[in-house]
């Protein structure tokens, strides 16, 4: 679009204000387990505030973040963790969905298989293939054929379809990566991304220094103008010392990366993952002599 206006993003506003809402939800309870910057679950099974149903807390949620932070929230009611995913995402951005337990059936078994945790391109594709579109069809496939076809996940597979998810939500649950990114205002060549990951690279090393494990592996992801996401990965033989070691590694992914001249880029994200405690990361062997 030539009159889109890219507007920077500020992540430590971002951090604050999701500090702010997390804040709201321990008013109600302390079971919470964030996914991310604006998504968490809530446990509300009892709650401290004592209102009768997790939908009346839902909606209580939701009213304080509008009128403390001035924002829209989204939720969604479940019986468990996977539904209420399903839910919260039914009428955003500024909606409440609620999936009482008997009609868990009803909402699932109409829905593609796609909507489905796990359940990317290639595993709906095999499952097409299968002549499985809908989470109804998959209903229908017993445990052994979907073991047989999916091994582990078929097991999860059987489960979804029927609503079933006994995860629990586990508050502080430890980060499974610490990354950032930004978006160019324009597109670039290859050669002109060093100055971002740079700056990257220094925002990720100062947030991994919060926290008590070690990060193994360093991860550089690249979108084209085409909104193609590339990525590449390394995991050194000891983990990053220093932010210029981190800087030295993104660096040298980029090298990694084989494109036409041509190729422009539109964003650039460096991120931190395969956390370890750091007795093991000192008993971990070089993986390269």
């Amino acid at each position: 679009m030539p009159d889109a206006v890219f507007v920077p993003p500020d992540f430590t506003r971002y951090r604050t204000v999701s500090r702010l809402a997390r804040e709201i939800f321990k008013r109600h309870t302390n079971l919470v387990e964030p996914l991310s910057l604006d998504e968490a679950y809530l446990d509300v099974t009892e709650n401290k505030t004592g209102l009768p149903t997790a939908t009346r807390v839902a909606s209580a949620i939701r009213e304080q973040i509008r009128q403390e932070l001035s924002l829209t929230a989204s939720a969604g009611v479940a019986p468990n963790k996977f539904l209420a995913k399903l839910a919260s995402d039914w009428r955003k951005p500024d909606g409440l969905f609620v999936i009482q337990p008997e009609e868990v059936g009803t909402f699932l078994l109409p829905l593609p298989v796609g909507r489905l945790p796990g359940v990317g391109k290639v595993t709906e594709e095999k499952l097409e293939k299968l002549g499985i579109k809908t989470v109804s069809n998959l209903r229908g496939l017993d445990l052994p054929m979907l073991e047989g076809q999916f091994g582990r996940y078929g097991v999860r597979l059987y489960e979804l379809s029927r609503g079933i998810d006994n995860s629990q939500v586990v508050p502080n649950r430890p980060p499974k990566s610490i990354s950032a990114e930004d978006t160019f205002e324009h597109d670039v060549p290859l050669s002109e991304t060093e100055p971002m990951i740079r700056s990257l690279t220094e925002k990720v090393w100062s947030a991994s220094r919060k926290e008590s494990r070690v990060p193994r592996t360093v991860v550089l992801k690249l979108k084209t103008s085409d909104f193609n996401i590339l990525t590449r990965s390394h995991t050194p033989g000891s983990p990053p010392s220093s932010c210029a070691e981190l800087t030295t590694i993104a660096l040298a992914l980029r090298e990694r990366v084989e494109l036409n001249t041509e190729q422009r880029f539109r964003l650039v994200g460096i991120g931190l993952s395969n956390f370890r405690e750091p007795e093991a990361t000192q008993a971990q062997p070089a993986l390269f002599e």
